[in-house]
Protein backbone atom coordinates (compact mmCIF):
# COMPACT_ATOMS: atom_id res chain seq x y z
CA UNK A 1 0.00 0.00 0.00
CA UNK A 2 1.53 3.42 -1.46
CA UNK A 3 2.29 5.06 1.73
CA UNK A 4 0.90 8.37 0.75
CA UNK A 5 -2.78 6.97 2.03
CA UNK A 6 -4.57 7.38 4.71
CA UNK A 7 -4.17 4.54 7.29
CA UNK A 8 -6.58 6.09 10.35
CA UNK A 9 -10.17 7.45 10.23
CA UNK A 10 -8.50 10.38 11.11
CA UNK A 11 -6.45 10.40 8.25
CA UNK A 12 -9.32 9.57 6.17
CA UNK A 13 -10.97 12.92 7.38
CA UNK A 14 -8.42 14.98 6.62
CA UNK A 15 -7.77 14.06 3.23
CA UNK A 16 -11.06 15.16 2.03
CA UNK A 17 -12.41 11.67 1.17
CA UNK A 18 -15.94 12.10 0.74
CA UNK A 19 -18.43 8.64 0.36
CA UNK A 20 -19.81 8.08 -2.84
CA UNK A 21 -22.40 4.96 -2.98
CA UNK A 22 -21.36 2.17 -6.05
CA UNK A 23 -23.79 3.09 -8.25
CA UNK A 24 -22.56 6.60 -8.31
CA UNK A 25 -19.04 5.53 -8.84
CA UNK A 26 -20.12 3.63 -11.09
CA UNK A 27 -21.72 5.35 -13.23
CA UNK A 28 -18.77 8.56 -12.86
CA UNK A 29 -16.02 5.75 -14.32
CA UNK A 30 -18.63 4.73 -17.21
CA UNK A 31 -18.69 8.70 -18.00
CA UNK A 32 -14.94 9.11 -17.84
CA UNK A 33 -14.36 6.14 -20.17
CA UNK A 34 -17.17 7.68 -22.79
CA UNK A 35 -15.42 10.96 -22.80
CA UNK A 36 -12.20 9.45 -22.91
CA UNK A 37 -13.61 7.31 -25.76
CA UNK A 38 -12.35 4.13 -23.69
CA UNK A 39 -13.31 0.43 -24.60
CA UNK A 40 -16.10 0.28 -22.53
CA UNK A 41 -15.84 -4.24 -22.61
CA UNK A 42 -12.92 -5.46 -24.01
CA UNK A 43 -13.11 -9.10 -25.65
CA UNK A 44 -17.10 -8.56 -25.86
CA UNK A 45 -17.43 -8.93 -29.72
CA UNK A 46 -20.34 -8.83 -31.51
CA UNK A 47 -22.49 -6.39 -28.96
CA UNK A 48 -21.63 -3.14 -29.98
CA UNK A 49 -24.69 -2.08 -31.22
CA UNK A 50 -26.88 -3.84 -29.59
CA UNK A 51 -25.82 -4.77 -26.15
CA UNK A 52 -23.32 -2.55 -25.35
CA UNK A 53 -25.62 0.56 -25.14
CA UNK A 54 -27.96 -0.88 -23.36
CA UNK A 55 -25.59 -2.10 -20.50
CA UNK A 56 -24.53 1.36 -20.75
CA UNK A 57 -28.11 3.15 -20.18
CA UNK A 58 -28.40 0.97 -17.24
CA UNK A 59 -25.15 2.07 -15.77
CA UNK A 60 -25.83 5.33 -16.23
CA UNK A 61 -29.63 4.95 -15.12
CA UNK A 62 -28.15 3.45 -11.85
CA UNK A 63 -30.09 0.59 -12.65
CA UNK A 64 -30.08 -3.12 -11.31
CA UNK A 65 -30.32 -5.23 -14.46
CA UNK A 66 -30.40 -8.96 -15.69
CA UNK A 67 -29.03 -10.15 -18.90
CA UNK A 68 -31.31 -12.62 -20.32
CA UNK A 69 -30.04 -14.79 -23.39
CA UNK A 70 -29.33 -18.62 -24.07
CA UNK A 71 -25.99 -20.73 -23.02
CA UNK A 72 -22.57 -18.97 -24.33
CA UNK A 73 -23.20 -15.47 -25.06
CA UNK A 74 -21.06 -14.14 -22.84
CA UNK A 75 -23.31 -13.22 -19.99
CA UNK A 76 -21.19 -14.09 -17.20
CA UNK A 77 -17.95 -12.61 -19.23
CA UNK A 78 -20.02 -8.93 -19.06
CA UNK A 79 -20.57 -9.16 -15.55
CA UNK A 80 -17.26 -9.59 -13.92
CA UNK A 81 -15.89 -6.55 -16.45
CA UNK A 82 -17.98 -4.44 -14.53
CA UNK A 83 -15.29 -4.48 -11.61
CA UNK A 84 -13.69 -2.20 -13.91
CA UNK A 85 -16.16 0.55 -13.71
CA UNK A 86 -15.53 0.79 -10.21
CA UNK A 87 -12.24 3.16 -8.05
CA UNK A 88 -9.10 0.97 -8.04
CA UNK A 89 -9.13 0.84 -4.17
CA UNK A 90 -11.82 1.47 -1.45
CA UNK A 91 -11.03 1.84 1.89
CA UNK A 92 -13.07 0.59 4.66
CA UNK A 93 -12.41 -0.34 8.91
CA UNK A 94 -9.99 -2.87 9.06
CA UNK A 95 -11.50 -6.57 9.70
CA UNK A 96 -14.67 -5.67 8.77
CA UNK A 97 -16.39 -8.35 7.40
CA UNK A 98 -18.69 -6.18 5.19
CA UNK A 99 -16.90 -3.68 4.00
CA UNK A 100 -17.94 -0.77 6.50
CA UNK A 101 -17.45 2.99 5.15
CA UNK A 102 -14.87 4.22 7.75
CA UNK A 103 -17.24 7.37 7.99
CA UNK A 104 -20.36 5.76 8.18
CA UNK A 105 -20.46 2.03 9.58
CA UNK A 106 -23.45 0.01 9.19
CA UNK A 107 -22.01 -3.00 11.05
CA UNK A 108 -22.24 -3.60 15.27
CA UNK A 109 -18.30 -4.17 15.09
CA UNK A 110 -17.89 -1.32 12.82
CA UNK A 111 -20.03 0.91 15.44
CA UNK A 112 -18.15 -0.31 18.14
CA UNK A 113 -14.39 -0.03 17.04
CA UNK A 114 -15.39 3.96 16.32
CA UNK A 115 -16.75 4.48 19.59
CA UNK A 116 -13.57 2.75 21.07
CA UNK A 117 -10.82 4.21 18.50
CA UNK A 118 -12.51 7.25 17.24
CA UNK A 119 -10.38 8.43 14.28
CA UNK A 120 -7.54 6.37 15.33
CA UNK A 121 -9.77 3.26 14.14
CA UNK A 122 -7.56 1.57 11.33
CA UNK A 123 -8.28 1.18 7.76
CA UNK A 124 -7.34 -0.95 4.95
CA UNK A 125 -7.75 -0.42 1.37
CA UNK A 126 -9.20 -3.19 -0.64
CA UNK A 127 -8.73 -3.47 -4.42
CA UNK A 128 -11.88 -3.66 -6.45
CA UNK A 129 -11.53 -7.05 -7.37
CA UNK A 130 -12.66 -7.97 -4.05
CA UNK A 131 -15.84 -6.13 -4.45
CA UNK A 132 -17.25 -8.40 -7.27
CA UNK A 133 -19.26 -11.35 -5.56
CA UNK A 134 -21.25 -13.65 -7.78
CA UNK A 135 -23.05 -16.59 -6.94
CA UNK A 136 -24.33 -19.36 -9.30
CA UNK A 137 -27.98 -19.47 -7.67
CA UNK A 138 -29.12 -23.59 -7.55
CA UNK A 139 -32.10 -24.70 -5.64
CA UNK A 140 -30.33 -26.11 -2.72
CA UNK A 141 -29.51 -22.10 -1.54
CA UNK A 142 -30.61 -21.32 1.50
CA UNK A 143 -31.63 -17.86 3.02
CA UNK A 144 -28.42 -17.92 5.41
CA UNK A 145 -25.94 -18.43 2.47
CA UNK A 146 -27.80 -14.93 1.12
CA UNK A 147 -28.04 -13.11 4.13
CA UNK A 148 -26.81 -14.35 6.99
CA UNK A 149 -27.32 -16.73 10.31
CA UNK A 150 -27.31 -16.63 13.89
CA UNK A 151 -23.44 -18.68 14.55
CA UNK A 152 -23.28 -20.23 17.58
CA UNK A 153 -19.71 -20.88 17.69
CA UNK A 154 -19.03 -16.98 17.33
CA UNK A 155 -21.32 -16.01 20.51
CA UNK A 156 -19.44 -18.97 22.65
CA UNK A 157 -16.48 -17.76 21.74
CA UNK A 158 -16.99 -14.34 22.04
CA UNK A 159 -19.78 -14.74 25.57
CA UNK A 160 -22.62 -13.10 24.02
CA UNK A 161 -26.34 -14.07 24.11
CA UNK A 162 -27.38 -15.06 20.71
CA UNK A 163 -29.97 -12.01 20.85
CA UNK A 164 -26.78 -9.68 20.09
CA UNK A 165 -25.91 -8.86 16.23
CA UNK A 166 -22.33 -9.43 17.15
CA UNK A 167 -23.30 -13.22 16.53
CA UNK A 168 -24.33 -12.86 13.19
CA UNK A 169 -22.59 -14.88 10.44
CA UNK A 170 -22.63 -12.63 7.27
CA UNK A 171 -24.06 -13.95 3.79
CA UNK A 172 -22.81 -13.18 1.12
CA UNK A 173 -25.02 -10.32 0.28
CA UNK A 174 -23.58 -8.13 3.09
CA UNK A 175 -20.26 -9.28 2.26
CA UNK A 176 -20.85 -7.80 -1.15
CA UNK A 177 -21.45 -4.36 0.68
CA UNK A 178 -20.13 -1.49 -1.47
CA UNK A 179 -19.56 -3.67 -4.27
CA UNK A 180 -21.23 -5.74 -7.26
CA UNK A 181 -23.47 -8.90 -6.20
CA UNK A 182 -24.14 -10.70 -9.25
CA UNK A 183 -26.30 -13.88 -9.22
CA UNK A 184 -25.78 -16.38 -12.22
CA UNK A 185 -29.07 -18.67 -13.32
CA UNK A 186 -31.57 -16.77 -11.21
CA UNK A 187 -34.32 -18.62 -12.26
CA UNK A 188 -32.65 -21.93 -10.06
CA UNK A 189 -33.29 -19.94 -7.04
CA UNK A 190 -36.11 -21.02 -4.84
CA UNK A 191 -38.84 -18.42 -4.62
CA UNK A 192 -38.63 -18.16 -0.69
CA UNK A 193 -34.82 -16.84 -1.34
CA UNK A 194 -36.28 -14.50 -4.17
CA UNK A 195 -38.42 -12.98 -1.78
CA UNK A 196 -35.18 -12.18 0.21
CA UNK A 197 -33.73 -9.91 -2.70
CA UNK A 198 -36.98 -7.45 -2.18
CA UNK A 199 -35.61 -4.99 0.28
CA UNK A 200 -32.14 -5.03 -1.47
CA UNK A 201 -33.59 -4.03 -4.72
CA UNK A 202 -36.30 -1.21 -3.41
CA UNK A 203 -35.40 -0.17 -0.27
CA UNK A 204 -31.70 -1.28 -0.13
CA UNK A 205 -31.24 -2.80 3.12
CA UNK A 206 -31.85 -6.60 4.51
CA UNK A 207 -33.19 -8.27 7.74
CA UNK A 208 -31.40 -11.15 9.05
CA UNK A 209 -33.54 -13.52 11.07
CA UNK A 210 -35.82 -11.78 12.87
CA UNK A 211 -33.06 -9.82 14.41
CA UNK A 212 -33.90 -5.75 15.21
CA UNK A 213 -31.46 -4.85 13.17
CA UNK A 214 -31.29 -2.93 9.73
CA UNK A 215 -28.26 -3.55 7.58
CA UNK A 216 -28.45 -0.39 4.72
CA UNK A 217 -26.65 -1.92 2.28
CA UNK A 218 -24.74 -0.33 -0.58
CA UNK A 219 -24.84 -3.09 -3.45
CA UNK A 220 -25.38 -2.86 -7.26
CA UNK A 221 -27.39 -6.06 -7.81
CA UNK A 222 -26.83 -7.85 -11.51
CA UNK A 223 -28.17 -10.94 -12.59
CA UNK A 224 -28.09 -13.36 -15.52
CA UNK A 225 -30.89 -16.22 -16.70
CA UNK A 226 -31.73 -18.56 -19.80
CA UNK A 227 -35.25 -17.97 -21.28
CA UNK A 228 -35.25 -21.61 -21.40
CA UNK A 229 -34.86 -21.48 -17.49
CA UNK A 230 -38.53 -20.17 -16.93
CA UNK A 231 -40.15 -22.91 -17.40
CA UNK A 232 -38.01 -25.70 -17.43
CA UNK A 233 -36.12 -25.31 -14.08
CA UNK A 234 -37.49 -22.11 -12.25
CA UNK A 235 -38.88 -18.91 -13.05
CA UNK A 236 -38.35 -15.56 -11.64
CA UNK A 237 -41.04 -14.23 -9.72
CA UNK A 238 -43.03 -11.41 -10.97
CA UNK A 239 -42.67 -9.14 -7.96
CA UNK A 240 -38.88 -9.46 -7.95
CA UNK A 241 -38.83 -8.89 -12.00
CA UNK A 242 -40.53 -5.87 -11.28
CA UNK A 243 -37.95 -4.54 -9.22
CA UNK A 244 -35.06 -5.12 -11.51
CA UNK A 245 -33.94 -1.83 -13.53
CA UNK A 246 -33.80 -3.61 -17.06
CA UNK A 247 -33.93 -6.73 -19.05
CA UNK A 248 -30.84 -6.47 -21.80
CA UNK A 249 -31.40 -9.26 -24.40
CA UNK A 250 -27.99 -11.14 -25.04
CA UNK A 251 -27.57 -12.95 -28.34
CA UNK A 252 -25.16 -15.35 -30.96
CA UNK A 253 -23.08 -13.60 -33.02
CA UNK A 254 -25.87 -12.03 -36.01
CA UNK A 255 -22.77 -12.37 -38.83
CA UNK A 256 -20.63 -15.18 -39.81
CA UNK A 257 -17.37 -12.74 -39.81
CA UNK A 258 -18.20 -11.75 -35.85
CA UNK A 259 -18.81 -15.13 -34.93
CA UNK A 260 -15.22 -16.08 -37.00
CA UNK A 261 -13.61 -13.21 -34.90
CA UNK A 262 -14.85 -14.58 -31.22
CA UNK A 263 -13.71 -17.92 -32.12
CA UNK A 264 -10.41 -16.75 -32.85
CA UNK A 265 -10.41 -14.79 -30.09
CA UNK A 266 -10.94 -17.86 -27.61
CA UNK A 267 -9.94 -20.43 -29.22
CA UNK A 268 -6.37 -22.12 -28.25
CA UNK A 269 -4.67 -22.21 -31.36
CA UNK A 270 -1.20 -21.07 -31.14
CA UNK A 271 0.54 -24.26 -29.94
CA UNK A 272 4.45 -24.64 -28.89
CA UNK A 273 5.94 -27.59 -30.53
CA UNK A 274 4.97 -27.02 -34.17
CA UNK A 275 3.66 -23.82 -36.10
CA UNK A 276 -0.17 -23.71 -36.83
CA UNK A 277 -1.35 -22.52 -39.74
CA UNK A 278 -5.43 -22.14 -39.76
CA UNK A 279 -6.33 -21.87 -43.57
CA UNK A 280 -8.90 -18.91 -43.99
CA UNK A 281 -11.51 -21.21 -45.28
CA UNK A 282 -11.48 -24.13 -42.68
CA UNK A 283 -12.38 -21.09 -40.17
CA UNK A 284 -15.36 -20.04 -42.04
CA UNK A 285 -16.31 -23.89 -42.35
CA UNK A 286 -16.22 -24.33 -38.51
CA UNK A 287 -18.58 -21.11 -38.02
CA UNK A 288 -21.06 -22.30 -40.24
CA UNK A 289 -21.26 -25.72 -38.72
CA UNK A 290 -22.82 -23.70 -35.34
CA UNK A 291 -24.82 -21.33 -37.62
CA UNK A 292 -26.42 -23.60 -39.42
CA UNK A 293 -27.25 -26.01 -36.31
CA UNK A 294 -28.83 -22.66 -35.10
CA UNK A 295 -31.34 -23.11 -37.82
CA UNK A 296 -31.79 -26.83 -38.22
CA UNK A 297 -35.12 -27.94 -36.73
CA UNK A 298 -33.80 -31.24 -35.41
CA UNK A 299 -32.03 -29.61 -33.00
CA UNK A 300 -33.64 -27.56 -29.62
CA UNK A 301 -33.00 -24.11 -30.54
CA UNK A 302 -35.21 -23.01 -26.69
CA UNK A 303 -32.02 -24.80 -25.64
CA UNK A 304 -29.28 -22.79 -27.91
CA UNK A 305 -26.08 -23.84 -29.62
CA UNK A 306 -23.88 -21.82 -27.55
CA UNK A 307 -20.63 -20.26 -29.26
CA UNK A 308 -18.29 -23.06 -27.42
CA UNK A 309 -19.40 -25.25 -29.87
CA UNK A 310 -17.23 -23.98 -32.75
CA UNK A 311 -14.46 -22.61 -29.80
CA UNK A 312 -14.25 -26.04 -28.75
CA UNK A 313 -14.54 -27.33 -32.19
CA UNK A 314 -11.44 -25.76 -33.89
CA UNK A 315 -9.87 -26.63 -31.01
CA UNK A 316 -10.27 -30.30 -31.56
CA UNK A 317 -9.96 -29.70 -35.33
CA UNK A 318 -5.75 -28.10 -34.56
CA UNK A 319 -5.17 -31.07 -32.57
CA UNK A 320 -5.90 -33.64 -34.76
CA UNK A 321 -4.35 -32.01 -37.15
CA UNK A 322 -1.19 -32.22 -34.59
CA UNK A 323 -1.41 -35.57 -33.98
CA UNK A 324 -1.03 -36.34 -37.46
CA UNK A 325 1.91 -33.94 -37.86
CA UNK A 326 3.46 -35.33 -34.86
CA UNK A 327 3.23 -39.01 -36.45
CA UNK A 328 3.83 -38.09 -39.59
CA UNK A 329 7.27 -35.93 -38.97
CA UNK A 330 5.97 -32.84 -40.44
CA UNK A 331 6.85 -29.31 -39.81
CA UNK A 332 3.85 -27.42 -39.77
CA UNK A 333 0.19 -27.90 -38.83
CA UNK A 334 -2.50 -27.21 -41.49
CA UNK A 335 -5.65 -28.98 -40.48
CA UNK A 336 -8.27 -30.18 -43.23
CA UNK A 337 -12.02 -31.57 -43.89
CA UNK A 338 -11.36 -34.45 -42.50
CA UNK A 339 -10.31 -33.07 -38.96
CA UNK A 340 -13.71 -31.56 -38.31
CA UNK A 341 -14.88 -35.10 -39.19
CA UNK A 342 -12.26 -36.78 -36.60
CA UNK A 343 -13.50 -33.71 -33.62
CA UNK A 344 -17.29 -34.73 -33.98
CA UNK A 345 -16.97 -34.84 -29.92
CA UNK A 346 -16.72 -31.19 -30.29
CA UNK A 347 -19.95 -31.15 -32.08
CA UNK A 348 -22.48 -33.75 -30.63
CA UNK A 349 -21.56 -32.77 -27.03
CA UNK A 350 -22.88 -29.43 -27.56
CA UNK A 351 -26.36 -30.34 -29.43
CA UNK A 352 -29.73 -31.04 -27.63
CA UNK A 353 -32.02 -32.79 -29.96
CA UNK A 354 -35.88 -32.60 -30.55
CA UNK A 355 -37.70 -36.01 -30.91
CA UNK A 356 -36.83 -35.77 -35.28
CA UNK A 357 -33.09 -35.09 -34.38
CA UNK A 358 -32.97 -37.91 -31.70
CA UNK A 359 -34.52 -40.46 -34.47
CA UNK A 360 -31.35 -39.19 -36.90
CA UNK A 361 -28.63 -39.65 -34.27
CA UNK A 362 -26.46 -36.27 -33.26
CA UNK A 363 -23.30 -38.11 -35.16
CA UNK A 364 -25.43 -38.08 -38.41
CA UNK A 365 -26.82 -34.68 -37.57
CA UNK A 366 -23.28 -33.57 -36.89
CA UNK A 367 -21.79 -34.66 -40.31
CA UNK A 368 -24.56 -33.41 -42.44
CA UNK A 369 -23.99 -30.24 -40.81
CA UNK A 370 -19.86 -30.28 -41.85
CA UNK A 371 -21.21 -31.25 -45.14
CA UNK A 372 -23.41 -28.32 -45.34
CA UNK A 373 -20.98 -25.77 -44.14
CA UNK A 374 -18.09 -27.11 -46.52
CA UNK A 375 -20.76 -25.99 -49.35
CA UNK A 376 -21.73 -23.07 -48.08
CA UNK A 377 -17.93 -21.83 -48.06
CA UNK A 378 -17.34 -23.33 -51.59
CA UNK A 379 -20.49 -21.31 -52.59
CA UNK A 380 -19.33 -18.26 -51.01
CA UNK A 381 -15.66 -18.29 -52.16
CA UNK A 382 -16.12 -19.98 -55.19
CA UNK A 383 -19.69 -20.56 -56.17
CA UNK A 384 -20.07 -20.58 -60.01
CA UNK A 385 -16.86 -22.84 -60.97
CA UNK A 386 -16.85 -25.54 -63.42
CA UNK A 387 -16.60 -28.75 -61.46
CA UNK A 388 -18.18 -31.10 -64.54
CA UNK A 389 -14.69 -32.71 -65.13
CA UNK A 390 -14.55 -33.87 -61.41
CA UNK A 391 -17.93 -35.05 -61.53
CA UNK A 392 -17.56 -36.86 -64.77
CA UNK A 393 -14.83 -38.64 -63.22
CA UNK A 394 -16.36 -40.09 -60.59
CA UNK A 395 -19.43 -40.82 -62.54
CA UNK A 396 -17.50 -42.64 -65.04
CA UNK A 397 -16.51 -45.18 -62.27
CA UNK A 398 -13.88 -43.21 -60.46
CA UNK A 399 -12.90 -43.45 -56.64
CA UNK A 400 -10.38 -41.21 -54.55
CA UNK A 401 -9.26 -43.28 -51.52
CA UNK A 402 -7.40 -41.40 -49.09
CA UNK A 403 -6.13 -41.53 -45.33
CA UNK A 404 -6.72 -39.36 -42.33
CA UNK A 405 -3.45 -39.70 -41.44
CA UNK A 406 -1.81 -39.44 -45.28
CA UNK A 407 0.76 -36.70 -45.55
CA UNK A 408 -0.60 -33.61 -47.03
CA UNK A 409 2.39 -34.08 -49.76
CA UNK A 410 0.76 -37.85 -50.38
CA UNK A 411 -2.78 -35.89 -50.00
CA UNK A 412 -2.14 -34.12 -53.03
CA UNK A 413 -0.33 -36.59 -55.34
CA UNK A 414 -3.47 -38.72 -54.78
CA UNK A 415 -5.94 -35.61 -55.94
CA UNK A 416 -4.00 -34.88 -59.05
CA UNK A 417 -5.64 -38.36 -60.15
CA UNK A 418 -9.00 -36.26 -60.48
CA UNK A 419 -9.13 -34.08 -63.44
CA UNK A 420 -8.66 -30.44 -62.77
CA UNK A 421 -8.53 -30.83 -59.51
CA UNK A 422 -6.04 -29.07 -58.12
CA UNK A 423 -6.26 -26.60 -60.98
CA UNK A 424 -9.60 -25.47 -59.80
CA UNK A 425 -8.31 -25.03 -56.41
CA UNK A 426 -6.06 -22.49 -57.91
CA UNK A 427 -8.69 -20.92 -59.93
CA UNK A 428 -10.50 -19.81 -57.66
CA UNK A 429 -8.28 -18.57 -55.34
CA UNK A 430 -8.26 -21.04 -52.05
CA UNK A 431 -4.67 -22.20 -52.45
CA UNK A 432 -2.29 -20.10 -55.00
CA UNK A 433 -0.01 -21.46 -56.81
CA UNK A 434 2.64 -21.15 -54.73
CA UNK A 435 1.05 -22.36 -51.44
CA UNK A 436 2.05 -25.19 -49.56
CA UNK A 437 0.85 -29.07 -49.44
CA UNK A 438 -0.93 -28.76 -46.20
CA UNK A 439 -3.00 -26.17 -47.74
CA UNK A 440 -3.53 -27.50 -51.25
CA UNK A 441 -4.69 -30.75 -49.41
CA UNK A 442 -6.89 -28.44 -47.25
CA UNK A 443 -8.56 -27.01 -50.01
CA UNK A 444 -9.08 -30.03 -52.18
CA UNK A 445 -10.79 -31.50 -49.37
CA UNK A 446 -13.01 -28.56 -48.97
CA UNK A 447 -13.92 -28.80 -52.56
CA UNK A 448 -14.98 -32.40 -52.85
CA UNK A 449 -16.87 -32.40 -49.86
CA UNK A 450 -19.14 -28.93 -51.48
CA UNK A 451 -19.73 -31.47 -54.02
CA UNK A 452 -20.92 -33.80 -51.29
CA UNK A 453 -22.99 -31.34 -50.08
CA UNK A 454 -24.24 -30.99 -52.77
CA UNK A 455 -25.05 -34.34 -53.65
CA UNK A 456 -22.98 -35.08 -56.60
CA UNK A 457 -20.69 -37.06 -54.89
CA UNK A 458 -20.74 -39.54 -52.26
CA UNK A 459 -18.65 -39.78 -49.25
CA UNK A 460 -17.30 -43.51 -47.83
CA UNK A 461 -15.07 -44.57 -45.11
CA UNK A 462 -11.54 -43.46 -46.63
CA UNK A 463 -12.46 -41.76 -49.74
CA UNK A 464 -15.12 -40.42 -52.02
CA UNK A 465 -16.55 -42.31 -54.74
CA UNK A 466 -19.83 -41.79 -57.33
CA UNK A 467 -22.94 -40.42 -56.18
CA UNK A 468 -25.33 -42.62 -54.40
CA UNK A 469 -28.13 -41.31 -56.30
CA UNK A 470 -29.00 -39.50 -59.05
CA UNK A 471 -29.74 -35.34 -58.41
Amino acid sequence: MPSSQPSTVGELKASGYKTIPVRNELRNNLVEKLRAGDELFPGIVGYGDTVVPQLVNAVLARHDFILLGLRGQAKSRILRQLVELMDPELPILAGSEVNDDPLNPISKHGRLLIDELGDEAAIEWIPREYRYVEKLATPDVTIADMLGDVDPIKAARGGHILADELTIHYGLLPRANRGVFAINELPDLAGKIQVGLFNILQEGDVQIKGYPIRLPLDVFMVFTANPEDYTARGKIITPLKDRIGGEIRTHYPLELETGIAITKQEAWVDREQVPVHIPAFLEEVVERVAFLARNDKRIDQRSGVSQRLPITLLENVVSSAERRAFLLGEDQVVPRLSDLFAALPSITGKMELEYEGELHGAEKIARELISGAAGLTFQARAGGSDVEEIVAYFEEGGALQLSEDATAAACVEAFQVVPSLLELVEWVGLAPSAASPGLQAAACELLLEALVAERRLSRVEGGYTRPAFEL
